[in-house]
């Protein structure tokens, strides 16, 4: 088998260090024993794009994605807007962007450098509360789930409070798109609680329609 390579290690605010691994071709992003993300498996951060952007049918929306990770999502999204589209990429770790644009710029494929993208170093939580009614949608795949797992300051994003103030950030009719490695019945129920009416989506972790299920939620303001 070949050896898996430590690239780099990128320091999180409030949480353990993230690092970046290669092995031959596949890259890897690991929290202590966590594999994060990796290169062979894009098909549901793809998802979490390509199905908020059907649901929300609007021909040049704003969208907030929270957390660049190895850039499926922000990619996916730039192959279904128009150019009139705009896309804000909330990520709270430079190095994140750092790896995106060095070792893993083939992956990324030039769309940090897209006009339609802004990209913001910044909590996405805190993105969120300062922009009341700016985004048709927010996409969120920070953790591996509604819980604080990258760092503990994530928990808000998923309390209620976190998502009064997702609410209050999307514009009429937007949508608020979570990522999960796994279904929450407790979470789902919470979102519910919070005024959204949610679709919760089964989907694979490949492109190709295998791999493991992951869990979308999509949740609309009623």
């Amino acid at each position: 088998m070949t050896p898996r390579e430590l690239i780099d290690t990128a320091e999180v605010p409030g949480g353990e260090p993230l690092r970046l691994f290669r092995r031959g071709a596949d890259y890897m992003i690991v929290l202590d024993r966590n594999e994060l993300m990796n290169s062979r498996m894009s098909g549901s951060e793809e998802a979490l794009a390509t199905m908020t952007i059907e649901r929300l049918g609007r021909p040049a929306p704003h969208l907030l994605i929270g957390g660049y990770g190895m850039g499926f999502t922000l990619r996916a999204a730039l192959g279904r807007l128009g150019p009139q589209a705009r896309v804000t990429v909330a990520e709270l770790v430079p190095q994140i962007v750092d790896w995106a644009r060095g070792p893993m710029a083939a992956l990324t494929d030039g769309c940090l450098d897209d006009p339609r993208v802004t990209v913001t170093f910044a909590d996405v939580a805190e993105v969120i509360a300062a922009a009341p009614r700016a985004y048709d949608a927010i996409l969120l795949d920070v953790d591996n789930g509604p819980d604080g797992l990258v760092r503990a300051a994530n928990d808000r994003l998923y309390a209620a409070r976190g998502l009064a103030a997702a609410r209050a950030a999307l514009t009429p009719g937007g949508v608020l798109a979570i990522w999960s490695a796994a279904k929450d019945a407790a979470f789902a129920r919470r979102l519910r609680e919070g005024g959204f009416t949610v679709d919760e989506v089964t989907v694979r972790a490949r492109s190709n329609g295998k791999g493991a299920m992951h869990t979308i939620w999509f949740a609309v303001p009623r």
